[in-house]
């Protein structure tokens, strides 16, 4: 039979395995390029201040996405929990987008405007005075760590090139947007823009 063929010739084998996935990879991705669904921002999208920027950057380098996702899926439990399911269009000035899978804390892709400034201040600086159970660590050098702003404009520019419309405005006014705040500020102002602009279409 010709399938003992293939079976028998593992060269063969990994051949046609490769042509099939190529070419399912090719059917369910590529056409993804072309909806303007997965491609171009939502409504009322606007790009990152500096200060949220910044923000993105320290949740990036203290490891948050390793356990809070920003991807709410399609299914009953999780939009009763967290809130209308994510869209690609929320991302698309995402560099890197940070969507995870990861769930040790919960989703954060609604959490902009559900807490305070404070609650998210106090989290932040120690989880336990709110969450008596949380494992989450305790990030109070935040509070006392300015803001580097030596790169603000650089990063700002860089998103341009890659499709973020920054304005030459927003970036000859990232250094002093940020100068004065604490990483502590930048990240709460990260935190309080997730999630904010589908839920007010929605």
């Amino acid at each position: 039979m010709k399938h003992d063929i293939v079976e028998k010739n593992l060269g063969l084998m990994v051949i046609l395995v490769v042509v099939a996935i190529s070419f399912g990879s090719l059917v369910e991705i590529v056409p993804l390029f072309f909806q303007d669904e997965t491609t171009q921002p939502v409504e009322g999208l606007e790009p990152y201040s500096a200060l949220e920027l910044e923000g993105r950057d320290i949740y990036i380098r203290e490891g948050c996405v390793g356990c809070h996702s920003q991807m709410i899926r399609p299914l009953r439990a999780e939009v009763e929990r967290y809130g209308h399911y994510s869209v690609a269009g929320e991302s698309v000035y995402d560099f890197p987008f940070l969507w995870g899978s990861k769930r040790t804390g919960p989703d954060l892709a609604r959490v902009g405007g559900r807490y305070s400034d404070d609650w998210h201040r106090a989290h932040l600086i120690n989880p336990r005075d709110l969450v008596p159970q949380s494992i989450m660590p305790a990030y109070p050098f935040l509070a006392e760590t300015p803001v580097d702003n030596s790169l603000t404009a650089k990063k700002m520019k860089t998103l341009r090139i890659l499709g973020v419309p920054y304005t030459d405005a927003d970036i000859a006014g990232a250094k002093d947007a940020v100068k004065g705040h604490t990483e502590l500020d930048a990240l709460v102002a990260y935190l309080q823009g997730l999630g904010t602009n589908i839920t007010s279409k929605r």
